[in-house]
């Protein structure tokens, strides 16, 4: 059951993303460009998904457990350290170059362009990539501790 709602979730999210043209990285990147051809539209669609996440969170912590897990998993970790800060500048890099978030990226995996692809290809060796730089003791380095 929980692999089925789990799937209904991202089937949601996905037509979401499309339906407000977010997988359509002209859109995004137009958002970026204040001084050209601004696009606001992306400050509405995050708007609508802050409000309604903020309620979705209100709703369902008014339950003790989830439904289908023993508890919650929330993050406990609140510093702001090198590995948070880095990782949120490529992150910001990657989607003002390219238009692509990782959640507009995988439902525009549908329409088989290659800059998605090509996309979803340097997503995954980026996150490869930092795997094996963290298992090989970058973890220091990432952590700020030298």
């Amino acid at each position: 059951m929980r692999l089925i709602t789990s799937y209904f979730i991202g089937l949601i999210f996905g037509i979401g993303i499309s339906i407000s043209g977010m997988a359509n990285p002209a859109k995004v990147l137009n958002f970026f460009d204040i001084a050209g051809t601004w696009d606001p539209s992306l400050i509405f669609v995050m708007g609508g998904a802050v409000a309604v996440a903020f309620i979705g969170y209100r709703i369902v912590f008014l339950r003790k457990t989830p439904v289908f897990d023993a508890g919650f998993q929330l993050p406990t970790n609140t510093r702001l350290d090198v590995r948070l800060i880095a990782g949120s500048a490529v992150f910001g890099i990657g989607w003002g170059i390219s238009g692509f978030c990782p959640g507009g990226a995988l439902p525009a995996l549908g329409t088989g362009r290659i800059e998605v692809l090509i996309f979803v290809a340097a997503l995954i060796a980026g996150i490869l990539a930092a795997r094996g730089l963290i298992a090989f003791g970058g973890a220091r380095l990432l952590s700020g501790k030298t």
